[in-house]
């Protein structure tokens, strides 16, 4: 996957149909997860009261064009991260399609245009949009020119890296859509929270460390997330230690070996709901040659988040860190 980090979403869910669900199954500390485990609620919260956009503006694109939006009535965002902002933002009637990423109930009636960042300019531009949000990772480049020659306004937002993007990313999309005090609002209100959320952090004298794995069982692809993954910043915030980082993984993801995952040596696992179905829960997960080996698999100690908010870095991440906090300490973490 390319996308956060050429991360995740781009080289390899571009490559790949995600199967995404709204629950994750995970375990407390050092117990075996069986049980589900509510990890983020399937819905987003939008502001109080519906801004009205102020349009036109001229804007500042991450691809480095300026961008002028002069309506924004018909919104197609290319990311399930950018239909969570402009939803949150209150705009939610507006987008007239979505990523098959965006997996919150506001959305789910929306017709999928694009999956994972493989887009069609076809079926973007059959829905007749006025402004399209995209990444830096979206493609391909054709599609997204194709866009842009039809005369639709593209903005493009940096993918985000961790934590400190939140802000940064709402205030790139409000700004767009006219709407940037509602976006300051949500900035501030996301941020809040996020700290909030850091202050019930348990605070042990051996921080957890923590492999973030992206599996898909039906495809033969099992990964382990290195530096630039963009779990860093979340496993760090929940007082861990990113084990494939620290273990000096340089590369986004590495095929996953047994020398690999001893030399992480991991107390905890981290990993996607869709990815840990897919090679059968946690019994198969452990049957992954080295995962047993590991501290993690010997605890059969697992934290498991939805696939379309985990590393969104948006509106909902104070309920992602929360849930990985519950599971990786146990439930009875604050």
């Amino acid at each position: 996957m390319r996308r956060l980090r050429t991360r995740l979403a781009g080289a390899l869910v571009s490559a790949l149909a995600l199967t995404l669900t709204a629950t994750a199954c995970g375990g407390p500390a050092k117990t075996t997860a069986t049980a589900p485990v509510a990890a983020t609620a399937d819905r987003v919260e939008p502001l109080a009261g519906t801004p009205a956009p102020r349009l036109p503006v001229t804007v500042a694109s991450a691809d480095g064009r300026k961008v002028t939006v002069r309506q924004a009535r018909r919104i197609v965002p290319l990311s399930g991260s950018l239909s969570e902002i402009v939803f949150t933002l209150g705009l939610g009637d507006r987008v007239v399609a979505r990523d098959i990423t965006a997996t919150f109930r506001q959305a789910a009636k929306l017709p999928v245009v694009t999956r994972n960042h493989d887009v069609s300019a076809e079926s973007v531009l059959s829905l007749k949009p006025d402004l399209v949000l995209a990444e830096t990772t979206t493609g391909p480049d054709e599609a997204m020119d194709q866009i842009r020659e039809a005369g639709v306004p593209v903005l493009v937002v940096r993918p985000a890296q961790g934590l400190d993007d939140v802000g940064p990313r709402i205030r790139a999309v409000a700004g767009a859509l006219g709407v940037p005090s509602a976006g300051t609002e949500l900035a501030r209100r996301s941020q809040t929270r996020i700290a909030a959320a850091r202050e019930d952090v348990p605070h042990e004298s051996r921080k957890p460390r923590v492999a973030f794995l992206y599996l898909r069982g039906s495809a033969s692809v099992y990964l382990i997330g290195g530096k630039g993954s963009g779990a860093t910043s979340l496993l760090e915030a929940a007082g861990a230690v990113d084990a494939g980082a620290a273990s000096g993984l340089d590369k986004d993801f590495t095929a996953i070996t047994t020398e690999a995952l001893a030399e992480a040596a991991p107390d905890a696992i981290l990993v996607m709901t869709a990815g840990l179905r897919s090679v059968g829960g946690v019994d198969g997960l452990v049957r992954i040659p080295g995962v047993a080996q590991t501290p993690a698999g010997m605890d059969r100690r697992v934290v498991s988040i939805e696939d379309g908010v985990l590393l969104n870095y948006g509106p909902r991440t104070d309920q992602v860190l929360r849930s990985v906090v519950a599971q990786l300490y146990g439930k009875d973490a604050k």
